[in-house]
């Protein structure tokens, strides 16, 4: 019998075949298409992110039955809070997004410029790397307090805090971006004899631009919590301040929204990154490993 007849009176008979021996063989099942994208939706980050979402909304409104709410207040009181601090009282708001955005910009040149001549400038290498490392090595509540001895203006000492904490992770993201380019690339770009400025403008920067992205991307969220630290401890404005002022009076509920905002602000910022990110580095093909 041929393969072809084989295979059609297996399939009549229900998807098993039945060799001379006398033993039916299962065939394989075929997957179902409807499980298939019931699976790659579960496994989607929108959709986990939804699901443990859900979950802490249940599980607060459930500690809510049985806690006071100076501990576990219902969703819909926190949904209130939240409100209430957009409408009311959105220039606390926008006073954080101003610091954080002030100081990213400040760190992200600064660091570049650190990082670039760390990696350029053999005779000053070293000097750059100690400070940079030493920075690394001081906690930011140590900064914050120095910061109150030397500065009187809230606002600068905050930008100092924020400056001096996100500069040496530019510094050092930049430098090993310098130390990852490949010596071919360099010695192509050497065989035109161009000059320092032609260099950095056609293969430090294009190369580096991937590495100072990427470091935004990861110290966003720290920039948030310090900035928000920072508010707590020396100013009067902001929603580090407002934050304190909820805990001060046992709002529990404010803070909750307080930190729901800032969850949303962070998600926020990561979605306008990505866009930049992919606008700046659309030359560069996407590789996916499988």
């Amino acid at each position: 019998m041929s393969q072809q007849q084989a295979v059609t009176g297996m399939a009549r008979r229900g998807g098993r075949s039945a060799p001379a021996g006398g033993r039916a063989i299962e065939a394989p099942p075929l997957a179902a298409p409807a499980m298939v994208r019931v699976k790659r939706l579960l496994l989607a980050d929108r959709t986990a992110t939804v699901i443990v979402v859900g979950a802490i909304v249940v599980a607060l409104q459930i500690a809510s039955i049985f806690a006071p709410a100076y501990i576990a207040p219902p969703p819909t009181l926190i949904v209130a809070r939240m409100w209430t601090s957009l409408t009311v009282d959105p220039i606390q708001i926008a006073v954080t997004l101003a610091r954080l955005a002030a100081a990213l910009a400040f760190a992200l040149v600064v660091g570049t410029v650190i990082g670039i001549a760390i990696g350029t400038i053999a005779w000053i290498r070293p000097y750059l790397r100690a400070l940079v490392v030493i920075d690394t090595g001081i906690s930011a509540l140590s900064w914050m307090l120095l910061a109150a001895f030397w500065f009187k203006n809230p606002e600068l000492r905050i930008f100092f805090i924020m400056a001096v904490l996100l500069i040496p992770f530019y510094a050092l993201s930049v430098y090993d971006g310098i130390r990852a380019i490949p010596k071919d690339w360099v010695e192509m770009c050497e065989s035109f004899r161009p000059s320092r400025m032609q260099v950095l403008h056609y293969l430090i920067l294009p190369h580096i631009a991937a590495y100072v992205l990427g470091t935004t991307k990861t110290v966003v969220g720290y920039a948030t919590r310090m900035v928000i630290f920072a508010e707590l401890i020396g100013s009067a404005v902001g929603i580090g301040a407002q934050m304190g002022l909820a805990q001060a009076n046992f709002d529990i509920a404010a803070v909750i929204g307080w930190t729901v905002l800032l969850v949303a602000l962070n998600l926020f910022l990561q979605w306008a990154i990505n866009r930049v990110e992919g606008y700046v580095l659309r030359w560069r093909p996407p590789v996916e490993v499988r």
